[in-house]
């Protein structure tokens, strides 16, 4: 697609749809398993039509990509320094939760991406990922020092925290199938809470 011209409306649309179609695509059979077929007929385009927005199937996947990880990084971002510890790391934990409820094709298409050993994602791993990791570890760790939180290594926590919460997206079909009569996200909120609240504590309060 052209850049010296503003997009019209219905280019806008288009490619909004085809990001979609991809979204849905990509979750479902992952990059290597994804045409650019695929995309185009759930997109409702002709392949042509979905090549003239994006030259390659790898073209939309780092769309999708890039749109993906400044989502997903936003909840560790917002970690604030001056807040209380507890209630910082207690609401990263529920929003990371609702992440999960409202954009499970995210968390589906990042999962499937780091299994196939992220081969488009891993110089941003080493690179914004690890330096978004390290600074909230530091952040992590001097609350532990001072005393306001329980000690525990900083990046176990936050891996922990990633799989308890991505896990109800990306084994959507087991939780559901496994909690057949209840919504798994009911009682999923005050169950981590609990847990996190409990394991956080320092032992002297």
């Amino acid at each position: 697609m052209t850049k010296d011209r503003a997009p019209t409306r219905i280019q806008k649309k288009n490619r909004a749809a085809i990001l979609e179609a991809a979204l849905e695509v990509f979750s479902t059979h992952g990059f290597r398993g994804a045409t650019v077929d695929q995309i185009a007929t759930e997109a409702g385009l002709s392949k042509p039509n979905l090549l003239y927005y994006f030259p390659s199937k790898e073209a939309i996947f780092n769309e999708l990509m890039a749109q993906l990880l400044g989502t997903w990084l936003d909840p560790l971002r917002s970690l604030d320094p001056d807040g209380d510890p507890m209630e910082e790391i207690l609401a990263y934990v529920q929003r990371k939760l609702q992440m999960s409820r409202d954009f499970p094709r995210e968390s589906r298409l990042y999962a499937n991406e780091i299994v196939q050993g992220a081969p488009r994602l891993l110089g941003t791993i080493a690179t914004d990922l690890n330096a978004l990791v390290e600074e909230k570890s530091a952040l992590l760790q001097r609350w532990m020092q001072a005393g306001k939180i329980n000690s525990a290594h900083p990046k176990h926590l936050l891996f922990s925290i990633w799989s308890l919460t991505q896990h109800y997206a990306d084994f959507d079909v087991q939780v559901r199938a496994l909690m057949a009569d209840e919504d798994p996200f009911d009682a999923a909120p005050e169950y981590l809470d609990t847990l996190y609240r409990r394991m956080l504590t320092p032992s002297d309060n």
